[in-house]
């Protein structure tokens, strides 16, 4: 029976959740045995869930990378450059297969490391730095090569998702519910990484570039997260038929690869609109498959291990391919902006001091920008008299809603900004 033996670097909770699998690995449907060599973090003495005492410590990462009686190198420290990128490398250049759960490095510096691991002829795998214990990365690179994608969307962060649904379920403020996601765990200290949508855009533009072949390209990426989605944006659209969630978008476009992350409003009877809690959900469409989605954990110590592990398992038989799924007779393709000019229904909430005339100076304002309404809902003026109205838009570019949300914005009846998000239809 082959055995391989790992060093593991990151002894948070998903390191310890992959100690815990090897130490329990007679349960598992694994082609050898894993023996882990040897572990490295912060801190030695640091109170955690295993015991540690019987392997090997490292203080320095890139140390244990280049430990001869390693064969795969874990790395689960995180960020995109410093300690993890450092110990990436030297494990890569000594000749090591290389496992990771860390979306940043790979969406920051998965070119230059997928070009460095074909040189030294071994396996970059990071199937775990994306939607957890849902397979999408191995889904997107070798199940699906039959498939021409046009688009990969999905609901990739679960600490968004978890912060909309519980504010449409509870009637609570954005900041009441993150206060409480926190104190359950499902949210970070500083939760910025998660709301402002960075992570979502780090996963979204690795999976973007395996399902295009195409040069991943980070600064091409436009980002929005769900920090400034208000209650009552929710409450409105969820009147209007609507979800609003925090959408990951991958779409092969005439120009090149569009990859963005933004709150979207879907209609009702959209396959991503009832995915609720902290869920994560992949949707791939293309030509002869139509589309499918995939709908899993995509977070914690568990599921993220899991994936970890399925990625070691692998390894039992190395190809060193490229991990993003190219070859050298595949043409590659572009990051690109995308453009203002694009055409969507829009949902348009505004907030209007209680005045007359206040709503004929909304809709005039609009159609000056060629913006027509479709459906239109305003509510009751609140103590402060402020009355919340939400529109449904008919189609009009992405320049027009926004140059007449900037008018809008100016009117005298006008309260705080506008709120803007294009409606994705049902495909």
């Amino acid at each position: 029976m082959k055995t391989v033996k790992l060093g593991i670097a990151g002894l948070g909770h998903v390191g310890c959740g992959l100690i815990e699998l090897v130490e329990r690995q007679a349960d598992l449907r694994l082609p050898g045995k894993v023996e882990i060599v040897g572990v490295s973090a912060r801190s030695k003495n640091r109170n955690r869930p295993v015991d540690i005492s019987a392997y090997r410590w490292f203080d320095d990462a890139a140390t244990l990378a280049e430990d001869p009686e390693v064969d795969i190198f874990v790395e689960l420290v995180g960020g995109s450059d410093g300690p993890a990128k450092i110990a990436v490398e030297a494990a890569i250049n000594a000749g090591k297969h290389v496992v990771t759960a860390n979306k940043a490095l790979i969406a920051m510096h998965g070119q230059s490391l997928e070009a460095l691991a074909q040189e030294k002829d071994v396996d970059l795998m990071f199937e775990a730095a994306v939607a957890g214990g849902v397979p999408i990365v191995r889904v997107l690179r070798d199940s699906l090569t039959g498939v021409a994608v046009q688009r990969v969307s999905g609901i990739l962060n679960g600490t968004c998702n978890y912060l909309t649904t519980q504010m449409l379920e509870t009637g609570c403020s954005y900041d009441e519910v993150l206060e409480e996601a926190q104190r359950l765990g499902y949210a970070e200290a500083d939760p910025t990484l998660d709301v402002s949508g960075m992570d979502a855009a780090h996963k979204a533009a690795i999976l973007a570039s395996i399902a295009f072949t195409a040069d991943l390209d980070f600064s091409k990426v436009s980002v929005k997260g769900v920090d400034t989605v208000e209650l009552i944006d929710l409450v409105l659209a969820d009147r209007l038929g609507l979800r609003i969630k925090l959408i990951t978008e991958g779409l092969l476009t005439a120009d090149g690869v569009v990859c963005r992350v933004a709150p979207l409003a879907l209609p009702i009877d959209h396959p991503l609109a009832r995915v609720d809690g902290a869920l994560n959900t992949v949707r791939v469409e293309g030509d002869p498959l139509s589309a499918v989605t995939l709908t899993g954990p995509g977070a914690g110590p568990g599921p993220t291990a899991s994936a970890v592990m399925g990625d070691i398992s692998k390894l039992f038989t190395p190809t060193a391919r490229s991990p993003f799924g190219r070859a050298p007779h595949h043409g590659t393709r572009s990051f690109v902006e995308a453009k203002t000019a694009e055409r969507s229904a829009f949902f348009f909430r505004v907030k209007l001091a209680d005045r007359p005339g206040a709503l004929a100076s909304l809709t005039e304002a609009l159609a000056a920008h060629n913006v027509s309404v479709d459906k239109l809902l305003q509510e009751s003026a609140d103590d402060s008299d402020v009355s919340p109205v939400a529109i449904l838009t008919h189609m009009c570019s992405r320049g027009d809603i926004e140059d007449a949300s900037a008018r809008v914005s100016g009117l005298e009846a006008s309260v705080g900004a506008p709120q803007v998000i294009a409606i994705d239809a049902v495909t």
